[in-house]
């Protein structure tokens, strides 16, 4: 019985068809706070929701503001994005909400905002590195600077220095 190549062809090259169109369905992630029917952000009352009641019913929020200590308020954030992913390449949000409730002094809930993706601002981070104390060793210098440096007394079959010569002779 003969198997010609053509036949023996076909099915790899079925394979390797399916698996390149199936590499380019993208894949769906929701991170952050899902809401659920019972525990909606938007369902917070400024009237009469206070941050223990907020907390029991949507739970500990994503963020919490860090600069509001100045003007005595205090907000949590509560954020859902929408990732999709094709293959090996960088996920992209598709979709987002970020819900920041705001309290007064006394934890009663002034106001809440809704935020999507059309609200969003880029932040621009400084990428600037953090200086270190010395100063910065060319290559040649880290190999060549120790050269010297070792006390000769140490280089030797000496058993009693850590990681030294010992062993079997």
């Amino acid at each position: 019985m003969r198997i010609s190549v053509a036949a023996t062809i076909k099915p790899i090259a079925l394979l390797c068809g399916i698996a390149v169109v199936s590499a380019c369905n993208p894949t769906l992630r929701t991170h952050g706070y899902v809401a659920t029917e019972e525990a909606k952000p938007q369902a917070i009352n400024p009237n009469t929701d206070t941050k223990a009641s907020v907390l029991a019913s949507l739970g500990s929020p994503s963020i919490e503001g860090t600069f509001d200590e100045a003007d005595e308020t205090d907000t949590w954030y509560y954020i859902n994005q929408v990732r999709e992913r094709y293959a090996y390449l960088r996920p992209q949000i598709q979709d987002q909400t970020v819900t920041a409730i705001t309290f007064n002094e006394d934890g009663q809930v002034q106001k809440v905002a809704e935020f999507g993706l059309k609200n969003r601002q880029i932040v621009n981070y400084s990428d600037r590195e953090t200086p270190t104390r010395g100063r910065e060793l060319s290559v040649l210098e880290q190999i060549f600077g120790t050269i010297g440096r070792i006390p000769t007394d140490r280089i030797g079959g000496q058993q009693d220095v850590p990681g030294g010569g010992g062993g079997p002779r």
